[in-house]
């Protein structure tokens, strides 16, 4: 087989921490790097580049965000849409009020606001846990949505709340075309996911997951609770901020405060769930399955036509979405990504048994 590390020795300690220590999987993914980079901006038309691959670019790196939070830190957070509204009325803002002021620029001091933001309804964490943290962050939802809607001035006095994102411009090119900005949204989200990837192998890292284990043995073992739960919660606001400004600024365009709504957290917390809690992985897998999912339910309800009730097809993909979150928390609570690393154990081990 083709998937074996047999042979592969590590003679440096800079060969011991590669973040891909397998020499497969540093192929696999730069033949996937090089695919996305390169071949779907060329054969995709544009129906997929705005209509799915961005959306699952943008949803992956909330993702990404919200696993760091629960996933790897074991903090419980409902509100991944407000931070990501935070981050794209913030980008906003300073487009508009910063008189030349570059567009990735802006995406950072979008996620820096969000993280101050999150590092604000993170305190919670100190004193609360479970479900009585993520009902504080339901607060945060709620909150931040109102004060988005209340005070005109965050939407340029807006009658209607809505802001219509200024046009992306890098170095004089600007980004017009549905192959420029899926470009760029992989860019970025390529950046922050590898950097994701690397932190959690880092001493924050195992900070997070000893406080997510057991935090009394953490704390009693040198780490401190405060710092690691709050840089939790500010990078993952970080990463849902800067998601909400390419999602204002690559995907729609015009974004509205409701259009960050409470059901867009309960998505990307689902994105999470199926995906793989705990997996960086496991965040693409599962904002892909979620994006695809109701395109596949609505291709299915017009083949079937007249076969399935309408009132069964309206509430279809709800029934899916909650058998699906059953279903991989009773057989598989490590989702899709558990899935993935079980095949490749098996392949690193065939034709043996495992």
């Amino acid at each position: 087989m083709l998937y074996r590390e047999a042979g592969q020795f590590k003679a440096t300690y800079q060969e011991d921490q590669q973040i891909f220590p397998i020499r497969q999987d540093r192929i696999a993914i730069a033949s996937i790097l090089v695919f996305f980079y390169l071949v779907v901006p060329a054969a995709a038309n544009q129906y997929w580049l705005q209509a799915i691959l961005i959306p699952v670019l943008i949803f992956s790196l909330a993702a990404i965000g919200l696993n760091i939070l629960t996933g790897y830190a074991g903090q419980l957070s409902l509100g991944s849409a407000a931070f990501m509204a935070v981050g794209a009325f913030a980008a906003y803002n300073f487009m508009l009020r910063v008189p030349g002021m570059p567009i990735l620029a802006a995406f950072v001091l979008g996620g820096l606001c969000a993280a101050a933001v999150g590092i604000a309804f993170g305190l919670p964490s100190l004193r609360i846990k479970g479900f009585y943290l993520a009902v504080a962050t339901l607060a945060a939802q709620f909150f931040i949505v109102w004060a988005l809607t209340k005070f005109p001035w965050f939407s340029n006095y807006s009658s209607s709340g809505v802001i219509t994102a200024q046009q992306v411009e890098i170095l004089g090119y600007a980004f017009i075309s549905p192959e420029s900005k899926y470009v760029l949204t992989l860019a970025v989200v390529t950046v922050l996911a590898l950097a994701a990837k690397n932190m959690v192998r880092s001493s924050i890292g195992r900070s997070w997951m000893a406080i997510r284990d057991m935090d009394v043995a953490a704390e009693v073992i040198g780490f401190r609770p405060m710092h690691t739960k709050l840089s939790a919660f500010a990078i993952s606001s970080f990463y849902c901020g800067v998601a909400g400004a390419l999602y204002a600024y690559t995907y729609l365009g015009t974004v509205e405060p409701e259009g960050f709504n409470l059901d867009m957290s309960f998505k990307i917390l689902f994105m999470v769930i199926i995906g793989g809690v705990g997996s960086i992985m496991g965040s693409f897998l599962g904002a892909a399955f979620i994006v695809l999912l109701p395109i596949f339910l609505n291709i299915s309800m017009h083949v079937l036509g007249d076969w399935v009730p309408h009132g069964l097809a309206s509430n279809l993909e709800l029934i899916v979405f909650g058998g699906l979150i059953i279903f991989f928390l009773i057989v598989e609570p490590h989702g899709l990504a558990r899935l993935w690393q079980i095949g490749k154990e098996k392949l690193r081990l065939w034709p043996f048994p495992h």
